[in-house]
């Protein structure tokens, strides 16, 4: 027996390695994580979007007729958008366009065709007032989060009752400057003046006719 016990033993380890050999489950190899496409994932109509920070208090509020999100890009097509963003010290800023292209948060919005942005007036916490601002013209991106507003298109902006149009622009409420190029005309109303009636005003240069179409050659 003594001589014999070691095989016994490894003959039972053996018989016991292969059963659990035999009964240990089979874990299926994990599925490739699948490409969102760009197709749209689901549709809104005549819907209201809002979004809340933190503490429970509103942060944006977004509106449109119909919208489309598309799961690749995270990107909100939205038909006749209104868009309300309130800062976190109470300055409200609101947008409008034919159609707009929002980020998942709505923090970062693309505006095309009629697109209008206006920032109402305000005080800071020293009691310096800030006159009512509108940016105007066909192509707008906005960054409400940063309280920037950009285009590579004429913007018309106004100030109060002063008013500028340039090529292109840039604004950086943050930092107070605005940033027009291009072909830049503006009108500077004194405040004596600021009432009175039949003030000039600025608008929008004509967007350029498209060039027709060539016939294509074989």
């Amino acid at each position: 027996m003594a001589i014999y016990m070691p095989l016994l033993m490894m003959g039972a380890l053996a018989l016991g390695t292969y059963w659990l050999v035999r009964n240990t489950p089979i874990f299926s190899a994990p599925e490739a994580a699948r490409e969102a496409s760009h197709d749209i994932d689901y549709f809104m109509r005549k819907f209201t979007v809002k979004t809340f920070d933190e503490g429970g208090l509103l942060k944006s509020e977004i509106y449109g007729i119909e919208a489309r999100h598309f799961p690749d890009t995270d990107i909100l097509e939205i038909d006749q958008a209104r868009i309300r963003s309130i800062s976190p010290d109470g300055r409200i800023t609101t947008a409008t366009a034919n159609r707009a292209y929002s980020n998942g948060d709505g923090s970062e919005v693309q505006l095309t065709g009629n697109a209008l942005v206006i920032r109402e007036a305000s005080k800071d916490a020293s009691g310096k007032e800030t006159p009512r601002m509108e940016f105007r013209g066909e192509f707008l991106h906005a960054f409400l989060n940063d309280e920037r507003v950009q285009s590579h298109k004429p913007v018309l902006l106004i100030r109060g009752t002063d008013q500028f149009v340039g090529d292109t622009f840039a604004y950086d409420n943050l930092d107070q400057v605005a940033d027009l190029k291009g072909r830049v005309h503006g009108i500077l109303v004194p405040r004596s003046a600021a009432s009175a009636p039949g003030l000039p005003t600025l608008t929008l240069p004509a967007p350029a006719p498209a060039s027709p179409a060539k016939p294509v050659t074989p």
